[in-house]
């Protein structure tokens, strides 16, 4: 059975049966905030395509008249650098002619967006592969599926661009067994460093420390996506994606695969994965031939790949942040706040703030006086605002609303009516975040209008550890109170910096 054999409700898709000339949606098979993708029927040729449309849902909604419309006018800067964006990666799409790369039919501007039609393929997304058919993942599948990726990434690079968006959701696997390597993801790069509150959204664990850069241009080349294609390989072998690259540049945790000694896998695998997976770019291969030498690949491995073994029409490759479940191996996405400076980072550990997308505004408030530094800081867990706030573990919190009076004993009159015992109030969330928020000497914390004893660590960040809900954080310092809100909606790491 499709992926999509089950009908997806995506808001502001175009209607079944809405027509491009020669081109009907006869389905949606995926949406999320950035474009929709349908199964079209061409009824010139006869054929199924897949139709891309450029939908970014938090800039612009479907009026009546099934035209974009901007969701505010300060919007519209943004949209339309992303809608270029859109129109420029199906432009170079369209002149790559090789069997493993996502091949762009005709691309067109209608409904006050932008188009791309695309070979229509069977197939699944590795990651979906990985998850449904565990037991074909191993080295000699690995070894099966590399040589025709790698020359798809090789034929990018040749031709003087970077896919900067390799993941596990970004490589389809068809029905044959064959991969092809997806969209670039430009428009959504675009609009996450144009927006108005400054998002970028990168897929932690696959991006590489450059890609926070603010020099990322003259910094990045064909290591950049060797370090993503390196954490596609770990998850694939591991089960999941290494430790984020940003995290790793605080401490390095990242255990080498060699070391672990993961049954089933050569020396010579692991090994070019950890290569690849070297927090310094001039640390990794530095070339798409380096990278297979160091696991003596051939240029195309004769054996034909282990079939995916699914039926139906088929999937579009095109992903677009589905909405569905992630499970715990699958990337997950975070907001990051401002990019900053690789050599700054590296040297002094300095990062930038994750956020939900909201910039930090100053107050007027004054801090009253200073904390003492000391050199670690302990992990606090604070409940979201859509959750009660555990109170300190000396002063048990008594639920609201739930103390109940027993009736008052008539054989004794002056008796005072006895109370029930308070039910047990029920656990908060488990924590699921771990944010990291850079704090100076003296800084104070409130959470959701709770103090917080944080106290930063040597290297300047304090530790807090959050359940899923919605948190606005007040640090109070010498120049005044600054807010900003975080929304936590899955698991994952956040860092946290309002000094940026």
């Amino acid at each position: 059975m499709s992926e999509h054999d089950q009908p997806l409700n995506v808001p502001n898709a175009l209607p079944l049966g809405y027509r491009f000339n020669e081109f009907e949606i006869k389905e949606v098979i995926g949406g999320g905030g950035f474009g929709i993708v349908y199964r079209a029927w061409d009824h010139q040729l006869e054929r199924d395509i897949a139709i891309k449309e450029f939908m970014p849902a938090s800039l612009a909604v479907r009026s009546d008249d099934l035209n974009l419309v901007l969701r505010s006018e300060r919007f519209s800067k943004t949209f339309h650098a992303g809608l270029n964006s859109f129109i420029q990666e199906a432009r170079l799409l369209a002149r790559f002619n090789h069997p493993n790369l996502l091949h762009v039919l005709r691309f067109w501007v209608q409904n006050d967006t932008a188009y791309m039609g695309t070979v229509f393929y069977s197939g699944t997304t590795l990651s979906n592969f990985r998850e449904r058919h565990p037991q074909s993942v191993n080295e000699a599948w690995i070894r099966r599926m590399l040589p025709p990726l790698l020359g798809a990434i090789k034929t990018i690079h040749e031709a003087g661009y970077l896919h900067r968006d390799i993941s596990l959701d970004n490589i389809q696997i068809q029905s044959s067994g064959e991969p092809i390597l997806l969209d670039f993801g430009s428009a959504r790069k675009t609009i996450g460093n144009l927006s108005d509150e400054s998002e970028t959204m990168l897929r932690p664990g696959y991006a590489p420390i450059e890609q926070y850069s603010d020099n990322d241009e003259s910094e990045q080349g064909a290591w950049t996506d060797i370090y993503a294609l390196g954490a596609v390989l770990h998850t694939l072998i591991t089960g999941a994606p290494p430790p984020v690259s940003v995290v790793r540049s605080i401490e390095d945790n990242y255990q080498p695969l060699v070391q672990r000694r993961l049954a089933g896998y050569s020396t010579a695998l692991l090994s070019a994965v950890d290569r690849a997976l070297a927090l310094k770019p001039e640390d990794r291969p530095q070339s798409i031939d380096d990278f297979a030498v160091l696991m003596a690949l051939p240029e195309r491995e004769p054996e034909p790949l282990l079939s995916a073994k699914m039926s139906g029409p088929g999937t579009m490759l095109v992903p677009i942040e589905e909405e569905e479940i992630i499970p715990p191996a699958s990337p997950l996405k975070t907001l990051l706040g401002h990019r900053f400076a690789l050599p700054g980072l590296v040297a002094a550990g300095v990062l930038v703030g994750l956020c939900a997308g909201l910039l930090m505004s100053r107050g007027d408030d004054q801090t009253t006086s200073a904390e003492t530094a000391q050199n670690s800081a302990p992990a606090v867990t604070v409940a979201p605002v859509n959750q009660p706030v555990a109170a300190p573990p000396t002063q048990p919190d008594t639920p609201r609303d739930t103390v109940a009076s027993a009736p008052a004993q008539t054989a004794e009159p002056a008796q005072t009516a006895a109370r029930e015992p308070d039910p047990q109030p029920s656990p908060p969330p488990a924590p699921v975040a771990q944010v990291y928020i850079r704090l100076q000497q003296g800084e104070r914390v409130q959470v959701n209008g709770q103090p917080q004893a944080l106290v930063p660590a040597v290297n300047g960040f304090a530790t807090l550890q959050l359940a899923p809900g919605n948190y606005t954080f007040a640090i109070s310092g010498q120049s005044g109170t600054r807010q900003q809100t975080l929304n936590i909606s899955e698991e994952g790491v956040w860092l946290l910096d309002p000094h940026s």
